[in-house]
């Protein structure tokens, strides 16, 4: 237990020099249109997932050495993106080297599950990209993350897929990350950054991995439903109203929230990491272990969260519409 608190303590001091290095060198978020804040809020506060990844390593032994590596890449290149932008195309190779780096490391880098490969890549960076797209309110990212971590720490007990350590120290990170974001609009200290959110998508979906790889059940994607849901819903909209997907906006359910509905932050991403808490530990421990139950409660859900979504884009859209016209 004494080994937790010594890496919590780290964590913190880390966060707060990373906060003096910030400040020095001008990494900042500056507001927009688009933008969910309305003050200039340090950016990359979320390196402490990357940090803490190393961290943990470097206590408990490096034992998921070609993960590391992999994070590091897709971390390191986002970091860079936080301060200075990069190109799409860079982007995008980073985070498919990172994830093949990944897959070698939980063992499906094979010739012969070339088609697994192929659709977990196109599935993860897309994944990782939906994490990166739903960090847009105070507290959301630090929320979510701990509605996807803690029911694995529970489930993990039971089935050993991941060290049980590693996912205590990302809690650790997440709580580190929490104190400084997890607050009311305006009053937030840093913000997570692409090295934040997709530094910790992609420590989410390696251990989701490791446990679908474990059990041959893919319905354990349930445990990121919500965000899924959202992030593709949302990706459908845009398409329908043939916007440009590179662009920033303001169309997600939790910023319609956030900004038109005029709910505060913290709340909002409690809603979150509520419902997604509750499908997670519904599926754990109330869902009857079948493949079919399995299957039966995954495309439940995903139906019940879409019809949410239409709904209430059908009630509350209008507002967005009438923001944009004062653009």
């Amino acid at each position: 237990m004494y080994i937790y608190l010594i890496v919590a303590t780290l964590l913190l001091a880390m966060e707060l020099v990373y906060f003096k290095v910030a400040e020095k060198l001008n990494i900042i978020d500056k507001p927009n249109a688009r933008s969910s804040h309305s003050l200039v809020v340090l950016r990359g506060g979320g390196i402490i997932f990357l940090l803490g990844t190393w961290m943990w390593s470097a206590f408990f032994g490096f034992q998921y050495p070609w993960f590391l590596l992999a994070i590091t890449l897709v971390a390191g290149v986002s970091f860079i993106d936080d301060i200075r932008s990069l190109p799409d195309s860079v982007r995008l190779i980073a985070h498919f080297v990172a994830m093949a780096l990944m897959f070698y490391q939980i063992g499906i880098l094979q010739w012969e599950l070339w088609w697994v490969v192929l659709i977990g890549l196109i599935v993860c960076v897309g994944a990782i990209n939906i994490f990166n797209f739903m960090d847009g309110i105070n507290g959301i990212t630090a929320g979510y993350g701990m509605a996807v971590a803690v029911p694995l720490v529970l489930l993990n007990r039971e089935m050993n897929f991941v060290e049980q350590s590693f996912l205590i120290v990302t809690i650790l990170s997440l709580s580190v990350f929490g104190v400084f974001n997890f607050r009311g609009r305006g009053r937030a200290k840093c913000f997570a950054g692409d090295v934040g959110s997709i530094g910790l998508a992609f420590i989410i979906l390696f251990i989701i991995g490791r446990l679908i790889i474990q059990t041959g059940d893919v319905t354990w994607l349930v445990l990121i439903v919500v965000y899924g849901v959202d992030g593709c819903l949302t990706i459908c909209h845009r398409i329908l109203l043939q916007e440009n997907l590179g662009e920033a906006h303001r169309k997600h359910v939790y910023q319609l929230m956030a900004n038109e509905l005029k709910i505060n932050h913290p709340i909002v991403s409690l809603i979150y990491m509520g419902i997604q808490a509750i499908i997670s530990l519904c599926f754990i421990f109330v869902c009857p272990s079948t493949i079919f139950s399995h299957w039966f409660f995954l495309i439940g859900v995903i139906c019940l969260l879409g019809i949410t979504y239409v709904l209430f884009m059908k009630k509350y859209y209008y507002l967005h519409e009438e923001y944009l016209k004062t653009l």
